[in-house]
């Protein structure tokens, strides 16, 4: 029968699959805890009845999903604007030169293989020592997406990662606490870092510029931020360009291990 000539699988038969599944994990990742993640499944689900119909011939139905999948398209790019922009920033700005990098985006093939180095109990006990004393900090984790484009308009470091160094460099009368310090796996390799300011009007007016910048990096990469209030010295975790609520510094601390795994 002619409509089961699809299971005569080729070589590229594969390699399509493999391409169009890993483009279909990067998407995910992308909307992944954020509202898009919903209106994705949404799409998957008429793409895959489109094809079925298509399939099975059904040529009234199949027409009918088909023009609403091409008229469509041109509201998923107004829609997924953020996403888009960050899924091509991630292409161009990625140091695939760095061995590390370069296998790490393929952890979901082997989990294992890239376990988190990032000393996370450290932040976080800085960020709440300096919250204790009422002292702004703004600390970027990268992940995938390089930081470079942000990294260069700071002071370069390669510091390891501990407490005592993180508070030090945010302490007032540090002439490296006004910016960003920006963390790679467990250094820290650049501080009084320029972040680019988010214009989001919906961001609560008593957030100020740490806060807008910490939404506008995670907004244009899928770095995680924290950041320290000068006024109350509250914690808070910014990803995909929104705040993400915790109940304490314990499950912050699992939040993040999680986002870094």
């Amino acid at each position: 029968m002619d409509f089961l000539n699809f299971l005569e699988f080729k070589i590229t038969d594969i390699i399509d699959i493999v391409l169009v599944a890993a483009l279909l994990y990067y998407i995910y990742k992308l909307v992944k805890g954020t509202v898009a993640i919903n209106i994705f499944i949404g799409i998957v689900i008429v793409w895959a009845l489109w094809k079925l119909t298509e399939l099975l011939q059904m040529k009234m139905i199949s027409s009918m999903v088909g023009g609403f999948m091409n008229i469509g398209l041109i509201a998923l790019i107004i829609v997924f604007q953020q996403e888009i922009r960050k899924f091509l920033l991630m292409i161009g700005s990625t140091n695939f030169a760095s061995k590390r990098n370069f296998i790490r985006h393929f952890k979901f093939l082997k989990q294992e293989a890239m376990p988190t180095d990032t000393n996370v109990d450290a932040v976080i006990g800085a960020c709440e020592k300096m919250g204790s004393t009422k002292t702004g900090a703004i600390i970027v984790i990268e992940r995938t997406n390089s930081l470079d484009f942000v990294r260069s308009s700071g002071d370069t470091m390669n510091i390891e990662i501990t407490q005592p160094i993180l508070e030090s460099i945010f302490y007032k009368n540090s002439p490296l606490h006004d910016g960003a310090a920006i963390i790679q796996d467990n250094f820290i390799t650049a501080t009084r870092v320029i972040l680019p300011v988010s214009n989001d009007r919906d961001i609560p007016l008593r957030y100020g510029l740490r806060h807008r910048a910490a939404v506008g990096i995670t907004e244009k990469t899928d770095s995680i931020c924290l950041v320290v209030s000068e006024e109350t010295g509250l914690i808070s975790y910014i990803k995909n360009g929104e705040f993400v609520p915790y109940k304490g510094l314990e499950e912050l601390t699992d939040l993040i291990k999680k986002d870094l795994e």
